[in-house]
Order: structure tokens, then C-alpha cells, then sequence
């Protein structure tokens, strides 16, 4: 795979990751950044099922607690707030990195 392949589902990791903070649900996530960052939501879904894969004990635990607090979601537009927000900061990490990366070369 090539760096920049990695680079970009390193960054979709994070963007998840935030997502999980935000206790969204994987529907939820998908939707989210195919909507704010233009990840088609099969490409999520296949880097959330990984995640999954990779931390089963997590995210059963994270499905448990789903159930439990529906009712203290955010509303859509706080969601969308904080998503782009979250973008946002993502892109300019990911910019601080490749400018960190071209200093080292």
C-alpha cells in the first residue's frame, strides 16, 4: 500500500475516532463524513468494520451504551458543528504532518 493510501485511512481512523467521541453510531458516522468530508460511506464502513476487528471488546461495549443514552444525543446541527469543526482540525494535522515529513526528506 502506498504512503499515501495509508496516510488516507490513518486520517479516516481519526475522523471515526472523533466520530465515537461524538457517540455517533456507525450509520451516523458514515453519513456525517460522506456528507462533510466526501468519504463514500462504503469506504467507512470498511475501515469501521476493521476497527471493529481490531477492538471487539470496545465496540461492544460502546453498542451497550448507545442503547442506553439515545436520549442525550446531540441535535443534528450541533453534530454538524462539531464535524466540521473536527475536519477542520483533521486537515490542518494532517498539513502540520506533511510539512513536518517534507523537512525531515
Amino acid at each position: 500500500m502506498g504512503d499515501s493510501s495509508a496516510s488516507y485511512i490513518h486520517m479516516l481512523q481519526h475522523l471515526i475516532e472523533k466520530c465515537l467521541i461524538f457517540r455517533m453510531t456507525k450509520e451516523e458516522c458514515m453519513e456525517a463524513l460522506s456528507k462533510h468530508a466526501n468519504i463514500k460511506p462504503v469506504i467507512t464502513s470498511t475501515v469501521w468494520n476493521e476497527l471493529e476487528k481490531e477492538n471487539k471488546e470496545f465496540f461492544e461495549s460502546y453498542a451497550e451504551s448507545q442503547c442506553k443514552s439515545s436520549e442525550e444525543r446531540m441535535s443534528e446541527e450541533e453534530t454538524s458543528q462539531m464535524i466540521q469543526k473536527m475536519i477542520s482540525d483533521s486537515s490542518k494535522t494532517n498539513d502540520d504532518d506533511r510539512d513536518q515529513n517534507d523537512r525531515d526528506d
